[in-house]
């Protein structure tokens, strides 16, 4: 008996291999597109919590831990790395966050300054003869100087540039780590001025100085800049770039990374770049009464007088000269630091937190006289050092 046909089942064709293949690609095209929707989301999430904690304002602080230790009430503290430097007039010695010491060294320093760069710091004796070159590790060299230290800088590799004094021919001389004399330049008061400023770049190769000049009467400026390396080699003095400013006082130079420099005068600031032979890229006029300045390795900022009512504004610029931020504060502070996107202001136990957005994070007393207000890598986190107390505070609303 023959079988009826079923209207309702037809015969498929096995698919071709463009097909399979087709198919494989839509497949994966698919779940590649659902990753990266499931990444997107969950980085727009964490940015979008971390500017919500970023940009709430907070009222006080917290005590979470503190770590005592009796020490001298001379002391000064720099965060460095992955600690702290203390450092006095009896020596200098390396902190864990626990305030613990991890090294110590001794020296006799009447008027102790400190400089650093990533690699190395250098600690010398301002006006006498002295300074000591460390790394985290501990110290890596001696320098003693024939004339009284004004000025020194240092580089990551323990390199050390110093301005000696000398009213009639003070001496810019540059050493190794251990003393030895790299660079001497004789410096002629009649012709450059008197050194004031000095920096060294990063890797120990270009030197920048501010030199104020005073003739008839008139006052000047000029910003030299001298490189011991190749190109250096022959220029007179190896200087390969000098400007000079009428009117004019440059009480600060520094590098802000390898291609960018900066002089911070008495009304304005300078910004220069290129690594081997800075040149001028823009001057920016600032109108306002300057009582203090600061910077990072992308921002300069200026603590300015306000000039239309009482109180102080902190600015913000970019390595171009464009102005990115403006905030009123009521109060000033003898410290100004730049720590990331923040700005740490404090005094006593005063303090307060500027984001480079112009958020106010933090305006307190921190019920402990600060002598370094230090970013914990935890958010929220400070450690705050006093005399006989390193502290970790949290911020509270």
């Amino acid at each position: 008996m023959a079988q009826k046909r079923n209207p309702n089942i037809k015969l498929v064709n096995p698919p071709t291999l463009e097909e399979v293949r087709q198919k494989k690609r839509s497949t994966r095209s698919a779940r590649i597109k659902r990753v990266v929707t499931f990444t997107v989301l969950a980085a727009m999430t964490l940015y979008g919590t971390y500017l919500l904690v970023a940009s709430r304002p907070y009222a006080t602080v917290q005590k979470a831990r503190s770590y005592k230790k009796a020490t001298s009430d001379n002391n000064h503290f720099q965060a460095y790395g992955s600690g702290i430097v203390r450092y006095s007039r009896d020596g200098v010695a390396f902190l864990n966050f626990e305030n613990e010491e991890q090294w110590i060294w001794p020296g006799q320093f009447s008027n102790p300054v400190m400089d650093m760069a990533a690699g190395a710091f250098a600690v010398a004796d301002g006006g006498g003869n002295t300074i000591q070159v460390f790394t985290q590790k501990g110290l890596k060299g001696e320098i003693e100087t024939n004339l009284p230290i004004e000025k020194i800088s240092v580089s990551g590799q323990g390199i050390v540039s110093v301005i000696l004094k000398n009213e009639l021919s003070p001496q810019v001389i540059t050493y190794d780590a251990v003393g030895n004399v790299l660079v001497e330049n004789q410096v002629s008061t009649e012709s450059l001025g008197y050194p004031i400023a000095l920096e060294m770049s990063q890797d120990g190769t270009v030197l920048m100085v501010s030199y104020l000049h005073t003739a008839d009467g008139n006052l000047s400026s000029k910003v030299v800049y001298y490189n011991f390396g190749e190109p250096g080699k022959a220029e007179k003095n190896h200087v390969v770039g000098m400007e000079e400013f009428e009117d004019t006082v440059i009480p600060e130079v520094y590098f802000m990374n390898d291609k960018i420099s900066v002089a911070v005068s008495d009304h304005s600031f300078i910004v220069y770049e290129g690594a081997q032979t800075p040149k001028q890229k823009v001057e920016v006029e600032i109108e306002q009464q300057i009582k203090s300045a600061f910077h990072s390795d992308k921002y300069i900022g200026f603590v300015l007088l306000n000039q239309e009512k009482s109180g102080y504004e902190v600015q913000l610029y970019d390595t171009s000269g464009r102005k990115v931020m403006t905030r009123e504060i009521s109060s000033e502070y003898a410290n100004v630091e730049m720590s990331g996107d923040e700005i740490i202001l404090y005094e006593g136990s005063r303090c307060c937190i500027i984001t480079t957005t112009g958020i106010q994070r933090l305006k307190c007393d921190l019920r402990l006289d600060a002598l370094a207000v230090i970013p914990s890598p935890l958010p929220n986190r400070y450690y705050i050092m006093g005399t006989n107390e390193l502290r970790e505070v949290y911020l509270v609303r």
